[in-house]
């Protein structure tokens, strides 16, 4: 199997303006990027930079509130539903603009005062109305867990918690959004956390772990993983989502080439 690569543009090229991100990214070998929130960029400036490079925006996630600031975001929180609905407007004029292939909608944290459960319901019907939302755009919806040692209190930290919202849904144009980092994080056997969201994997995103460096920097077995990904049928992107400790610090993709796991730009 050989994968196509992309880099999340909110880690990687960090030294450099967001908009320049696309550009680095195309000339250090990348075949498309993502990023977190492109919401600071006008969506026309975007693609614009987008088509002058070549480059596939892959993903982008929907706005989400203060979560990045120690809140509890959107998704998981009934009294936020109008802000959600909001966020989810936002989100699909961007995509009709940028055609990002899938977007992910984070589930946040427990809020305070807040029944897990009714979390858990307030975000299956929120999953499910984004699902709607971009179907008849072609573009699909992914849904993240987090462990809940770098975000505490996260709602979805585990790939069985992650397939048991899946299977909530249970909806066509909603997958999980896979991270080898956070699942690791978490203890889990990558390769069972591959088995257990087979066929149902929308998108793959790793770093190293522990650190979140770039591949070799940590533990990883990536070779394992991988092959776990390809028994899978995965055909999807490689996301790298990892804290670079270098602006060169892209040696990794030359292994990766020469294993055949993932090709020239």
């Amino acid at each position: 199997m050989r994968w196509k690569l992309a880099a999340n543009l909110s880690l990687l090229f960090a030294q450099l303006p967001l908009i320049e991100r696309v550009g680095a990214a195309a000339k250090a070998g990348f075949e498309g990027v993502e990023l977190q929130f492109p919401y600071a960029l006008s969506a026309i400036q975007l693609r614009a930079e987008l088509e002058r490079h070549a480059m596939p925006l892959v993903l982008f996630n929907l706005p989400a509130g203060d979560l990045m600031t120690g809140g509890p975001g959107l998704a998981g929180v009934a009294s936020r539903e109008s802000e959600f609905a909001s966020a989810l407007q936002l989100a699909v004029e961007y995509a009709q603009v940028l055609r990002p292939e899938k977007v992910n909608v984070l589930p946040g944290k427990l809020a305070a005062g807040v029944e897990r459960e009714a979390a858990l319901a307030t975000l299956a019907t929120n999953l499910k109305v984004a699902a709607e939302a971009f179907a008849p755009l072609g573009i699909g919806v992914v849904c993240e867990a987090i462990n809940r040692l770098d975000m505490p209190d996260f709602l979805l930290a585990g790939s069985a918690e992650l397939a048991e919202m899946l299977a909530r849904v249970d909806h066509p144009n909603l997958s999980a959004q896979l991270d080898f980092y956070h699942m690791a994080r978490m203890g889990e056997d990558l390769t069972h956390s591959v088995q257990r969201l087979s066929g149902r994997i929308g998108h793959v995103q790793f770093a190293d772990c522990p650190g979140r460096g770039a591949p070799g920097s940590g533990e990883m077995d990536f070779a394992a993983v991988l092959m776990a990904l390809e028994k899978a049928g995965y055909e999807g992107w490689l996301a790298a989502e990892y804290r670079a400790e270098a602006d060169d610090d892209l040696a990794w993709m030359a292994d990766w080439r020469e294993a055949g796991w993932v090709g020239e730009r």
